[in-house]
């Protein structure tokens, strides 16, 4: 804030009238001159001079009107007003006229009147507009005391004395208030100061007698002052009022107590200044001036009457007004220094600090306190107050305090008493007496006091902190430091405005957050300077209020109100210190535990751990929370919010993760606990959350689904974990009071989680459950090693496989996604921000109202809102700056390239910390089970979070200490994985190989290590390692088929390696085992060359699944690793969308796994082999297990996988009934569920027939619902021709493509595909259909072949085929038709348009396990004309039918057949095929059934026109009526040039029937027609 002092005055004359001025009085100047007397030598050189004069001038004249009697004038005189002004201080004003021409002996410029103006009236400053009368001569003696206005006796006035000169005078001053109330105010207390009585104020005189109504009076009638002095004056007025309160003046021998009245004052000043001034004020919506006031200004008036008192308003030494002084001396306290440079900081403050209560001192530091206007005095040593001894003082004081009285006396030595008259020697201390007024406080002062209360609290502590420097009370203990009474009336506050937040924060929200964050900064700083016990139970008081109100009213709001109160206490400097981190779990002997423990913070741990129940550590228990009371109310808080039975305590997840988040942070980064014994210490005060997290385990968001390979471990059965029912948190949480006085309202096991819990609940968000995990992580870490292993050791099997869990999806959590993964993030973010702009413009342009709006939220809707605060994040936060409403950090959105690798290498670290962390918790786990009975379950789950984290990017430090730690399990405990976790020993094979085929050598060497020595081991346990080499060899086929980006090369160096080992091992020289090494090692090269192929066709997905599958049929007799190729092409077909091909995949895996199951063993409910599967496709047979040298699944290694078994093979029907229905196939789903059935009744498993029964009831609705709407493929013939194509070259395909697929789309994605592989100018598409001659094409091109097919069915096969679905599934024969005439062209005249129809036969049936199927079979059916024609009048016969009877009845499409039926200009059309076949019966015998034929067609073509006519005239409206009449005209036409011919018949054919001919002869019946292969 700067201070600076202005005292000027401006003068602007405006007009004058001489018009009636007898005499020469026309071109006119004013002469303006500041008086200090009557005598010209009188004038004062105060007023600014122009550019090109001195500084200062004695005078000023105005601009010459020429020739004008009534001049208006345009000047401005600055004058400089002296400090002290007296009443015979005036403006003069002299108007002269101007000669234009000089006369001989006559001046230049002659006086024709004079004016002024005295600057005093009643002690104020006189501004504002005159119109004021001249006198035609000098003014007379004494003049200068009365105004001009005043007739005085002998003196002659322009115009009878009235006013003709009009003049504006404007002061701007830091020493003349120019406003009536505060000139009053100050005047008063002047007077008071000053002792002097009758007081004049204006007319009025006050005697002492009314002195005392006068000051109330004028204290009240503040609130009435402008609002401008009042900000010009704030300082001077609120420290005066300060001392009104602190000491109280005496009145005609009464003690007047003002605090009351000046409380209510500054209250009602702080509030318009609020109200105002909107626009200054911070953050944290303070304003500027009134903190500026608390930090450099404010300070308790002076202790010791002896030192110069130069503090602003001089508070305690004589106080001069300028305004009152009557002598021309300038006071001495008007207080100039505050222009000057403030003092210099107290040497006493410098230094390092050492007392318990340093940070008192650093708070005076922050507050800037030292930085006051030189409250520092020179007290090289403190003097004593008052002038007593310093042990009469302090004993005096104690005696004051102990009598209660509530003026807080000191003795006061008698020379000070006669320099202060007016004041009794008492003194009260400003805080108590504030907190005492604001108390008793009510009504408008009391709401007042509430809407500003961050003044209060700040002026109260600023006041306490000064009270106790410069009472020397810093080193006192903090139990003495106050009277009881002053702690009272802080409960009393603290308790009140408690109970405003809770009673409130429904009606009035944004002043309840003002008052709980201005709370909640006053206890923080009253931590640093009072008890802390008595602190700690004002938090408690305000914890137990908002408590039974939340007992009362789940409100959301309500407590995130309580979590920003906690939030802000705890960010109190000393927040380890006060939570006590180094005692033991036992009642504190006093409730202000010394700050000096913090100094023992080193000390060991390890002794006290056998001296109490570890568990109380780890839970919020009541020793617990006693002991570490703010943590336990961080973590209690953090426990109710996070509780999934909580109501609407959804929006708050993200800010109360936030909280312990910010806190552990700041305890990171904090030097004071670098060391790692302490940071061990600060951990212990965390340790309840292990057990939090644990308990929402199911709600956290599961980062594992981005993961494939498995979902979430499940945890033990549900009956084990029910018996282990003793959860993480005591009961008592719900309990959200420290102490044990608690209300009894406890919900049972509120926190209790069912161990089962699924998802039911909202699950956090990805950003909190990071955050969270990051909490979790950070404790683990630095928790003492011996304290979790104790704790582990108490924990029942399901708690420990719940932290496995935990550490599980850590492990997802923070593995690191890579620098694309931030680019693409930055991307979607700068999306993100287009959008918020785009809903911003919405917002302004009006779209969404601000009625909307506030319905919105007023429906509460705001508690889901992901801002994580029920009511928006602007909350005052004393340290997140970046928390404005608009950040400025989301303004920059797209990020640099470095910023990019930055946060890259910072994701990179945090993954590589967060597995190192979990990698030694599992250590610990190890070493606690290892000597466990249970430790089998738990090492299973051990493994499996070891395994989770090889499958996720590491870095290579982590990988090193991961192998290191996973061979040291192997070694150890070799059973686990070759007799128990067999699933996990695949995984495994699979995670090294793939570490195997790494391009950093460190990783190869590590993992070809680990996977020799995981060889070596299953070897010496029972000298054949057939599982492990069945294993590896399955992993590499999974490893080939599935991942993108392995590399082959370095995978064959690894090889190589693990032979190397094999051979150079000397203790098994002797044995099978290098033999066994070396053919393991051949077989998976030769796999590697096969799959080299594949990738070459990465791109062509067609031939890929070509390739798998001959690699899958190559596996016909391994039947394992057939099964993982048939899931490899499963999962190909998935990512393509290929729904039905994957389920097949799914279901001849199944086959596979139930023909071998029913060779292990007989069981009547399972399949008996594939021959149960056929009713789901036809293909299922080739999975028959009947040829040679299929391996019996009794041999060690064979089918050892987990899909063979009975629950393997039903996740396998799961799956594959969950794709057929995502294809649209649920009659397929139906048949899957079939074989199912039978398993889960054997089983007696209701709840799984439950499913599957509900699942049935959905598939057969869906099939009622989309009844018409489904489709399943398009299809089409592809033909490959020229050498180019390698194997392809002749072949033809089926290729089945998604429904509504267009010809020029497959044509333009095949010759697109081939032209990148073989060039553009390199492809060709044929584009008809007829047989290719192979000689005829360029032998340097590629030619592709495609054609449109359709299912073809005989008509026997309709019989069955009769819904969609049935005439789309199993499909081998397709037919396509070719029109040709006889002389070669395409197409003809009726007579002689020929169609060839051409019968495609595929090796297996439509859908299977790929897209594309090879032609076995060709055949060719060629029509005659005629029977063409027929064709024809069938197809449209059947089109009129359905457009007829069709149900809901479309008009258009009935009129559209119609129109193409009897329309007149219709060529080709009935009429003439009547015409050409039917007007003459034919010559040749063999076509009389054709013929016949064709006129059968016409009658019921002419039936079904006339249904179509009759069925359109009952649907048209009157517009229509003349079409109507139209079509029927038309048809009565056609029917009667068609009823000749219709009723021509071949006698021939109608020949008695007795006359039967026993011979037929089909022949004659049969088309023309050619087989060929």
């Amino acid at each position: 804030m700067v201070f600076y002092l202005l005292n000027l005055l401006y003068v602007y004359p405006q007009s004058l009238n001489f018009a009636n001025r007898q005499g020469s009085a026309r071109n006119i100047t004013v002469k303006v001159q500041f008086m200090n007397g009557e005598d010209p030598s009188n004038a004062m050189p105060v007023i600014f001079g122009k550019s090109s004069c001195g500084e200062f001038s004695k005078e000023a004249y105005t601009a010459v009107v020429y020739h004008n009697r009534s001049p208006d004038f345009h000047d401005e005189v600055k004058i400089k007003l002296p400090a002290s002004l007296t009443d015979h201080h005036h403006i003069l004003f002299t108007f002269y006229h101007v000669s234009c021409q000089q006369k001989q002996n006559t001046p230049l410029e002659t006086p024709v009147g004079y004016t002024w103006i005295p600057m005093l009236q009643n002690g104020r400053v006189r501004t504002g507009h005159f119109c004021l009368p001249v006198s035609l001569e000098k003014p007379p003696q004494s003049y200068s005391v009365l105004s001009p206005d005043v007739p005085l006796p002998g003196m002659k006035w322009v115009d009878n004395h009235r006013g003709v000169f009009n003049v504006e005078v404007v002061s701007v001053s830091t020493i003349h208030t120019q406003d009536q109330y505060l000139d009053k105010f100050f005047a008063l207390v002047h007077a008071l100061d000053e002792h002097m009585f009758p007081v004049r104020i204006g007319d009025m005189r006050i005697m002492e007698n009314n002195l005392e109504a006068e000051l109330k009076a004028s204290i009240a009638a503040l609130s009435s002052s402008q609002l401008e002095p009042v900000v010009r004056f704030l300082h001077l007025l609120l420290d005066k009022l300060v001392l009104l309160v602190v000491r109280p003046p005496v009145i005609a021998g009464q003690i007047v107590n003002l605090g009351q009245a000046s409380f209510e004052a500054m209250a009602s000043i702080v509030n318009r200044l609020h109200k105002y001034l909107d626009t200054s004020q911070d953050m944290h919506g303070r304003n500027s001036l009134l903190s500026s006031y608390i930090h450099y200004v404010f300070r308790l008036p002076n202790m010791d009457p002896n030192s110069p008192s130069p503090g602003p308003g001089g508070l305690g030494g004589s106080v001069h007004y300028a305004t009152m002084a009557r002598s021309a001396v300038r006071p001495a306290s008007l207080n100039l220094n505050r222009s000057r440079s403030l003092s210099n900081s107290n040497p006493d403050i410098s230094g390092t600090p050492t007392s318990p209560d340093d940070e008192v001192r650093s708070i005076i530091g922050s507050k800037g306190l030292d930085r006051s206007n030189s409250w520092v005095h020179t007290m090289g040593c403190k003097s004593a107050p008052w002038g007593t001894s310093p042990g009469s003082a302090s004993d005096t004081m104690q005696a004051m305090e102990r009598s209660g009285n509530r003026m807080s006396s000191h003795t006061e030595s008698a020379s000070f008493l006669q320099t202060l008259t007016g004041r009794l020697p008492t003194k009260k201390l400003f805080h108590e007496e504030l907190a005492l007024q604001w108390v008793v406080s009510s009504g408008s002062v009391r709401e007042g006091a509430l809407q500003q209360a961050w003044f209060f609290f700040e002026l109260m502590v600023k006041s306490i902190i000064h009270h106790l420097y410069f009472a020397d009370r810093l080193e006192s203990p903090r139990k003495n430091r106050f009277p009881e009474r002053f702690m009272d009336d802080i409960t009393a506050l603290v308790s009140t405005i408690a109970g405003d937040i809770v009673s409130r924060f429904q009606k009035d929200l944004e002043l309840v957050e003002r008052l709980n964050a201005s709370l909640a900064f006053f206890l923080n700083d009253l931590l640093s300077v009072m008890d802390r016990g008595f602190v700690f139970s004002l938090i408690k008081t305000y914890w137990k209020q908002v408590s039974t109100k939340l007992y009362a009213l789940q409100n959301p709001t309500l407590e995130s109100l309580r979590l920003d109160f906690l939030r802000i206490v705890c960010s109190h400097e000393h927040y380890v210190t006060l939570n006590l981190p180094c005692s033991l779990l036992t009642p504190p002997a006093s409730p202000s535990p010394s700050v000096s423990s913090a100094t023992s913070q080193s000390s060991g741990f390890s002794t006290h751990v056998q001296d109490q129940k570890i568990a109380n550590m780890f839970e919020l228990s009541v020793p617990f929370r006693e002991q570490h009371y703010l943590a336990g109310l961080v973590l209690t808080e953090l426990a109710i919010i996070l509780d999934p039975e909580a109501d609407g305590m959804f929006g708050l997840h993200k800010k109360v993760i936030s909280v312990v988040h910010n806190l552990l942070s700041s305890h990171d980064s904090d030097p004071r606990y670098a060391d790692p014994e302490v940071k061990a210490r600060v951990a212990m005060l965390y340790l309840p959350l292990i057990g939090i997290v644990m308990e929402t385990l199911p709600q956290l968001h599961d980062f594992t689904e981005s993961h494939n390979q498995w979902g979430r471990p499940g945890g033990p059965g549900a009956d084990e974990q029910e018996a282990e029912g003793n959860s993480m948190i005591s009961q008592t949480v719900a309990m959200a009071i420290a102490g044990t006085s608690v209300p009894q309202m406890s919900r049972p096991s509120s926190f209790l989680l069912n161990p089962q819990a699924t998802r039911q609940h909202g699950t956090f968000s990805p950003e909190s459950s990071r955050s969270l995990l990051i909490c979790l992580l950070w404790v683990l870490k630095n928790a003492d090693e011996m304290v979790l292993q104790k704790w582990f050791t108490d924990l029942s099997v399901s708690q420990l496989n719940r932290l496995l869990d935990m550490l599980y999806l850590c492990v997802s959590c923070f593995e690191y996604k890579g620098k694309k993964a931030f680019e693409r993030m930055n991307s979607l973010t700068f999306k993100k921000s287009k959008d918020m702009k785009a809903k911003l413009e919405e917002a302004i342009l009006g779209s969404i109202g601000a009625r909307q709006e506030m319905v919105r939220r007023s429906r509460g809707q705001l508690e889901r809102s992901p801002s994580g605060s029920a009511f928006g994040s602007q909350e005052n936060l004393r340290w997140r700056k970046d928390m404005t409403h608009w950040r400025q950090n989301s303004e920059k959105m797209d990020k640099t390239r470095a910023e990019l690798e930055h946060e890259a290498l910072i994701d990179g670290n945090l993954a590589t910390e967060a597995n190192l962390i979990i990698l030694d918790t599992l250590e610990i786990i190890v070493q606690t089970v290892s000597v466990t009975e249970s430790k089998e379950s738990i090492l299973g789950g051990v493994l499996k979070v070891l395994l989770h984290s090889m499958a996720c990017n590491q870095s290579a430090l982590y990988l090193q200490h991961c192998f290191a730690t996973q061979r040291a399990l192997v070694s150890k405990f070799p059973e686990l994985l070759f007799e128990e976790e067999t699933e996990q020993c695949a995984d495994l094979c699979l995670r090294l190989l793939r570490n195997c085929s790494s391009s950093i050598s460190t990783i190869r060497a590590h993992a070809s290590a680990s996977l020799y020595l995981l060889m070596r081991q299953n070897f010496e346990i029972g000298n054949n390692f057939a599982r492990v080499k069945m294993q590896v060899t399955m992993s590499l086929s999974s490893l080939v088929g599935t991942s993108q980006n392995f590399n082959e090369e370095f995978l064959r160096r690894s090889l190589k390696t693990i032979l190397t080992y094999a051979e150079e091992d000397l203790e098994l020289r002797e044995t099978t085992f290098p033999d066994q090494v070396q053919d393991l090692v051949f077989n998976l090269h030769m796999i590697l060359s096969d799959t080299v192929k594949m990738k070459e066709h990465q791109e062509d997905p067609e031939m890929l699944i070509d390739l798998m599958y001959r690699i899958a049929k190559g596996y016909q007799t391994s039947p394992d690793l057939r099964l993982t190729w048939l899931q490899n092409m499963a999962g190909k077909h998935s990512e393509r969308n290929n729904h039905a091909e994957a389920a097949q995949c799914l279901v001849h895996s199944a086959a596979l796994v139930a023909e071998y199951l029913s060779m292990l063993e007989d069981r009547k409910y399972l399949p008996v082999g594939c021959v149960t599967f056929q009713n789901i496709s036809s293909n299922v047979l080739e999975e028959s297990a009947v040829s040679d040298d299929v391996v019996s699944p009794d041999e060690e290694g064979i089918c050892s996988g987990k899909y063979f078994t009975e629950a393997g093979l039903v996740g396998l029907l799961e799956q594959a009934a969950a794709s057929f229905s995502m294809a649209g196939m649920y009659e397929a789903v139906n048949e899957v569920y079939k074989v199912l059935i039978p398993v889960h009744e054997a089983n007696r498993d209701a709840k799984k027939l439950a499913t599957i029964h509900g699942k049935l009831q959905e598939a057969f609705g869906k099939i009622v619902h989309q009844d018409g709407k489904r489709m399943f493929g398009t299809y089409f013939r592809v033909g490959f021709y020229g050498s180019k194509f390698g194997d392809l070259d002749e072949q033809e395909f089926v290729y089945k493509e998604p429904a509504i697929t267009k010809l020029a789309e497959i044509s333009h994605r095949l010759e697109g595909f081939y032209g990148e592989r073989f060039g553009e100018d390199q492809v060709e598409v044929i584009k008809d259909s007829n047989p290719v001659d192979k000689c005829k094409l360029d032998p340097n091109k590629a030619f592709i072949q495609i054609t449109y097919v359709e299912p073809y069915f005989d008509t026997y096969e309709m019989k069955d085929r009769i819904t969609y679905f049935d005439k789309n599934y199993n499909l081998r024969r397709f037919v396509y038709c070719t029109p040709f005439t006889l002389d070669g062209r395409a197409h003809g005249d009726l007579h002689e348009q020929y169609k060839r129809k051409t019968i495609l036969t595929t090796s297996h049936a439509f859908p299977y396990i790929k897209t594309r199927i090879n032609i076995i079979h060709k055949e060719e059916i060629i029509s005659m004309p005629i029977e063409v024609a027929i064709e024809d009048m069938q197809k449209k016969t059947q089109e009129l039918a359905f457009a007829t009877h069709q149900d809901p009845a479309d008009a258009k499409m009935l009129q559209m057949v119609l129109q193409g039926s009897v329309g007149t200009t219709v060529n080709q059309g009935p009429l003439e095929v009547a015409q050409v076949f039917l007007s003459e019966i034919p010559s040749d015998p063999k076509l009389y059934r054709h013929h016949n034929k064709l006129r059968l067609c016409f009658k019921d073509f002419t039936k079904r026109c006339e249904d179509a006519l009759r069925k359109n005239k009952s649907l048209i409206g009157p517009d229509q009526k003349e079409y109507q009449r139209e079509l029927e005209r038309n048809y009565h036409r056609l029917k009667e040039a068609l009823q000749p011919l219709i009723n021509r018949k071949i006698p021939q054919l109608y020949k008695p029937v007795l006359q039967v001919n026993s011979h037929r002869d089909s022949f004659s019946r049969m088309s023309l027609r050619k087989l060929d292969m």
